[in-house]
């Protein structure tokens, strides 16, 4: 598994958080946050590829 190193200072907010929240571990947290991230990013990239075959064939200005 890689390895991220985080400034001590966000480590400690992530760790209250993540007990907070209920997470078993401040890395679960951590994976859940980049996790749901990438979705949002990669559906935002879905979307804008949608945007210009509709507008390649026509359908949009």
């Amino acid at each position: 598994m890689a390895k991220i190193k985080i400034d001590s200072n966000l480590y400690q907010r992530i760790k209250k958080l993540s007990e907070t929240a209920g997470y078993s571990s401040p890395e679960e947290f951590v994976i859940y946050l980049i996790e749901k991230e990438l979705a949002v990013l990669e559906s935002a990239e879905d979307e804008k590829q949608v945007i210009e075959r509709l507008r390649g064939l026509g359908y949009l200005e």
